[in-house]
């Protein structure tokens, strides 16, 4: 198949420290490259891919210099897509709703994943207007905000299978490890509560986004003091893979709807049990008591910490392998990909029926 990719422009393809979405593009695009499909990548200038890569702008716009109107780059990307429709079997969009107006008025197919979450109210007009446009989740969960949209499928994210390593065992020094944005709703402060309440070090594994940096330094910042506390940064995947590997277990306090949460079957890549609050996905992705434990409190996470030992790292593993690897992930999306396309065909064909009909 002939595939365009849009990704966004926040960070490279793939990025070089955290970002999620940009990640999942990379794999998926690489992926659909070694089984032979045309791909062809809008993202920034910096990313690295085999497939063929369209720059919208010199570097990813977080950290760019001299970049004081970051939807100009959008609005490139959008123009040199579209424009070039016709070169695709199918435009695959990692956007949210920018590409909506545009794939409305497009006779190419038009998939939009949705990566993240969809609770607010402004969102809901746009997704009704919108309603003939294609849509994935990345969980079940994600859907319920808008349970009426035009939802196709659910398709959950998908790792290679080598990029992490399996972990039979924690290191002998034993921590709990944070991974992901220093965010409110993420609750940094909970995941530093509940470690010091379970008398367990914690490593916080993090970026701190500029919209951030306040709640980092008043509500942090300060209980980075305590000896049991580490705050190591932003990581690079290499890190990762040696970090999470050897953690006794992931935290993942999270206090807003998860839409799917990668570091999760990071953790289960390397074997690492998670210990989360039931939000979002996290029940979709964790089997509970068995790659980890699903909680409602924090008073129930700090009882479980030591029931973590109880858990099977091979089994967590295991269920990466068999649920969440990015051959999964793309032959999904390619059954998608190529009901659209049929769908389409079918719709051309009716028209071009009635076309004749009525000239005859």
């Amino acid at each position: 198949m002939k595939i365009a990719q849009l990704a966004p422009l926040a960070e490279s393809v793939p990025p070089k420290l955290y970002g999620g979405t940009e990640r999942i593009v990379s794999y998926l695009t690489e992926e659909l490259v070694r089984q032979g499909h045309d791909v062809t990548l809008f993202a920034t200038g910096d990313s690295q891919t085999n497939a063929r890569l369209k720059p919208m702008c010199r570097e990813g716009l977080r950290k760019a210099n001299g970049v004081s109107n970051p939807q100009a780059p959008f609005t490139m990307m959008l123009e040199k897509a579209f424009a070039s429709a016709d070169q695709f079997d199918v435009i695959h969009s990692h956007l949210d709703f920018l590409t909506f107006p545009l794939a409305r008025r497009c006779g190419t197919p038009v998939l939009t994943t949705l990566h993240g979450r969809l609770d607010l109210p402004e969102l809901k007009p746009i997704f009704a207007e919108f309603m003939d446009c294609p849509l994935i989740s990345i969980s079940h969960a994600q859907q319920q905000p808008l349970a009426w949209a035009s939802w196709q499928q659910t398709i959950y994210h998908g790792l290679p299978e080598n990029l992490y390593t399996f972990h039979p065992s924690s290191s002998e020094d034993l921590y709990l490890l944070f991974v992901g944005r220093l965010t409110p709703e993420k609750r940094p402060d909970l995941a530093i509560e509940i470690a010091k309440r379970a008398g367990v070090p914690l490593k916080i594994a993090a970026k701190v986004d500029p919209v951030d940096q306040k709640y980092f330094h008043t509500v942090i910042q300060p209980l980075l003091s305590d000896p049991l506390i580490e705050y190591v940064g932003e990581i690079t995947d290499a890190e990762k893979n040696e970090l999470i590997g050897n953690a006794y277990a992931l935290l993942a306090p999270f206090d807003w709807p998860e839409p799917f949460g990668l570091v999760f079957i990071e953790a289960l890549a390397c074997g690492t049990p998670i210990l989360a609050l039931r939000r979002g996905s996290v029940p979709e992705l964790i089997d509970d008591g068995q790659t980890g434990f699903v909680c409602d409190t924090a008073d129930q996470m700090v009882k479980a910490v030591p029931r973590i030992s109880s858990l099977n790292r091979s089994h967590c593993r295991h269920v990466f392998e068999t649920r969440f690897t990015v051959g999964r992930m793309v032959q999904d999306y390619l059954s998608a990909y190529e009901a659209l396309v049929n769908s389409q065909d079918d719709r051309n064909e009716m028209s071009a029926g009635s076309v004749t009909a009525v000239n005859f």
